[in-house]
């Protein structure tokens, strides 16, 4: 597959692809705190309001194929992804913690999974998302006017002819 075909790819599909991203992402939050019983902190609740809506508007968007959604999209992913690194860097580096600390309920700067020595921790795997969700929407933007449906037919007729 060549370059651009892969970037078509993924400028064409992109309201998808961030949808099936964001249904991950609160399907892993969901099953963390209802199953494994990891309870949240402050922060992951912060994350979590950025993200939930997030599925719903792209679920929305992805069954019409509705590109103009991305522009109120794009706002709630990368307000939730700042929100997750500052998450992210508060548990890796401990003087944050101290500035801002969480008082009450489960401490942000702790977290339940210690995945490869630490790295790899639940505000790192909110913020892959929210940095997935963003670069797909800001990809599918650049062809805001293109629905689906026209390039199909485009590629019809000129396989056609």
């Amino acid at each position: 597959m060549s370059e651009s075909r892969e970037s078509s790819f993924f400028s064409r599909y992109a309201l998808y692809l961030a949808w099936v991203v964001s249904i991950v992402a609160v399907g892993g939050s969901l099953y963390l705190s209802e199953i494994m019983k990891f309870v949240p902190c402050n922060l992951c609740w912060y994350q979590r309001i950025f993200m939930y809506p997030i599925v719903i508007l792209l679920g929305i968007a992805s069954y019409g194929n509705d590109r103009k959604i991305i522009k109120y999209v794009l706002p709630l992913s990368i307000i939730g992804g700042t929100i997750s690194l500052y998450h992210y860097l508060e548990q890796q580096i401990p003087a944050l913690a101290k500035m801002l600390p969480c008082t009450v309920g489960v401490p942000c700067s702790e977290d339940y999974l210690d995945w490869f020595g630490g790295y790899v921790t639940i505000p790192f795997l909110a913020l892959i998302a929210f940095v997935l969700i963003t670069a797909l929407l800001i990809n599918g933007r650049k062809h805001e006017d293109v629905s689906v449906d026209d390039e199909d037919e485009t590629e019809f007729e000129s396989a056609a002819h």
